[in-house]
């Protein structure tokens, strides 16, 4: 069948093979090759490589797309980020190029055939490795069901092969499908291997029992915590989602992932180095890693440092579509070792000598995130606009800081802090860890707001604000907050007072040997400028008639309230062929029960 065909009941059916459905299901490594074939969905051009995870998780507090604008706010990408995104987007309404909603649920088609055959045909009391199989297809479908939720909100619930029974079908209430996701991890934890426990696990790329307990524990804080409904943005009103039943199991996931010890923290930095260089050897921090091959995937593309020209690091002049809000560098204490990582005020030249490039500031407006970097990778880069480089979705110190949360929301902020110390640990001083625990531990509530800061600090550039922000309920004093801050960095009053006027940079090609000035407070001395010979300086405030920060961009951060515009509608050309199943009425067709 057509692509088209398929568009018309929001899904795309490929076929399982030419073989017999039996032999198929009934053999390891066919049945493996079918499980393997619901990455294919993650990797397509409109599916998570170019459109969701690009565009989804901008804006935040902590996160935008380049250039943000009020005053080009109903352009197509600009309305994707500032929650005020229509049904005809022109990025996304696209029917002759289906999008994420459409290859989501190909990709679930795809789950659905394979879990269906392994279970009728995989015989899986009698074979360990064909249990596994069935419990990543179980993993992969709850994957991409979690990231529908969070972009569209209730959505068609699809749990078996394509029939004529289920061919059209209206949008779902969120929490039917949130039981049954938890139902399903909890079947598959039963049967996936731990991290490196089996050949099968040796590997991020494959999924392992490690993270399918992580992953259950997320999906358990997103069904107890807000939403956007029909009748508002609310909490679910169905008590077997209760906030305390479901920070029960994210407690009790999280912990025994932890306890097990099969994945491990490491170095801050040396997750994203691993990361960048294709290093997927489990047992580390990395959970799960959605496969890219080395011709597909746009993560440095969107999320990385931005290169202008083709270098001695990368043939390809890329990265830094999104980027870091411009107070996010100002929030880390300066000696956590997480700043210099996360946020870089610097961009690689489009000048170059010998055919070299060298690092140049880049703005307040425009600094972006440095977890993923061309200079770590192994391989140079000659695509035009695709890494390789896998996207990262989940690792252990999101683990961490769930049980921490968990914990402190169940009534023992002391526990709590047993799951934060360790991220802290890695991060700052032993002195000022010690000052963070009598702050953090002194009620619940300081606690909450420490797991609201330390979430922001550890996970910025990594799109997980977005869904936070929405499921503590707090999305719209966040972004509050995020313009009264910009506006105070812009003038250089309240915290931000007395910073310099002045940023310099080594200009060096060398990415071991970056060294900038002026962005701490202090570092304005004359007598160390007097020093720099060579350096680059910029005006990082700009000039009263140029400022680096106007109003244009700090309004363009979001239009509309963020809580009641947070999720994407289903786009046009879906509802049009659904059959009249699907509209975008209340809220985008929430449903209020």
């Amino acid at each position: 069948m057509s692509l088209v065909a398929f568009a018309s009941c929001d899904m795309d059916a490929p076929s399982i093979s030419t073989l017999d459905e039996s032999s198929v299901f009934a053999t390891y490594s066919l049945a493996e090759s079918e499980v393997m074939s619901i990455h294919v969905s993650f990797g397509e051009q409109n599916s998570y490589r170019g459109r969701f995870l690009p565009y989804y998780g901008v804006n935040t507090d902590v996160e935008w797309g380049n250039a943000p604008s009020f005053a080009d706010r109903v352009s197509d990408k600009q309305s994707l980020w500032n929650y005020a995104t229509l049904p005809g987007n022109g990025q996304m309404n696209t029917p002759t190029a289906p999008n994420a909603y459409d290859k989501f649920y190909e990709g679930i088609e795809r789950a659905n055939l394979a879990i269906a055959g392994i279970r009728k045909y995989g015989k899986i009391e009698e074979n360990a490795n064909m249990r596994h199989l069935l419990g990543e297809a179980l993993t992969l479908r709850a994957v991409i069901y979690n990231d529908l939720i969070k972009a569209w909100g209730d959505v068609p619930a699809r749990f078996e092969p394509n029939n004529s029974d289920n061919m059209y079908l209206p949008r779902t209430n969120r929490d039917v499908i949130y039981k049954q996701l938890l139902a399903d991890l909890l079947e598959a934890e039963g049967y996936c291997y731990w991290a490196n426990e089996n050949a099968i696990t040796k590997t991020t790329e494959r999924v392992s029992k490690d993270f399918v307990k992580g992953l259950r524990a997320r999906l358990a804080l997103y069904a107890g915590g807000y939403g956007l409904r029909g009748d508002g943005y609310r909490l679910s009103k169905d008590p077997d989602l209760a906030p305390a039943k479901m920070y029960e199991i994210a407690k009790k996931e999280c912990e025994e992932v932890i306890d097990h010890g099969s994945s491990r923290l490491g170095s801050f930095k040396e997750n994203f180095v691993k990361l960048c260089e294709d290093n997927v050897t489990a047992g580390g921090e990395s959970l799960w890693e959605i496969p890219f091959s080395a011709g597909r995937g746009r993560v440095l593309y969107t999320w990385g440092l931005k290169h202008n020209a083709k270098d001695q690091y990368t043939q390809q002049a890329q990265g830094g579509v999104n980027r870091a809000v411009s107070t996010l560098y100002y929030d880390y204490d300066p000696e956590d070792v997480r700043r210099d990582i996360t946020v870089v005020p610097y961009e690689w030249s489009k000048e170059q000598v010998s055919g070299n490039s060298y690092v140049t500031l880049s703005g307040l407006n425009k600094m972006c995130f440095g977890k993923l970097r061309y200079e770590w990778m192994k391989r140079i880069v000659t695509s035009t606009n695709d890494d390789g480089v896998n996207w990262q979705y989940m690792r252990l110190a999101d683990v961490y800081l769930m049980a921490a949360e968990a914990e402190n929301e169940l009534g023992s902020t002391e526990t709590a802090w047993k799951f934060m110390q360790p991220i802290l640990d890695r991060a700052l001083p032993a002195a000022k860890v010690l000052e963070l625990k009598a702050k953090y531990t002194a009620s619940q509530q300081a606690f909450r707001e420490a797991i609201y800061d330390q979430r922001a600090l550890e996970f910025a550039g990594e799109a997980l604000r977005k869904a936070d922000l929405v499921r503590w309920g707090n999305i719209d004093t966040k972004m509050a907050e995020a313009k009264a801050k910009l506006t105070r960095l812009a003038n250089r009053t309240g915290e931000y007072a007395g910073l310099p006027d002045k940023v310099y940079i080594n200009n060096t090609m060398d990415a071991n040997d970056i060294k900038v000035y002026g962005l701490n407070m202090g570092e304005d001395d004359p007598n160390v400028i007097n020093t720099l010979d060579g350096w680059e300086s910029k005006n990082w405030f700009g000039s009263d008639d140029k400022p680096s920060l106007t109003s244009d961009i700090i309004d363009g951060l979001y239009v509309n309230t963020p809580s009641t515009n947070c999720l994407w509608p289903i786009w046009q050309y879906v509802i049009d062929a659904s059959n009249n199943k699907l509209n975008n009425d209340g809220n985008y067709g929430q449903l209020s029960d």
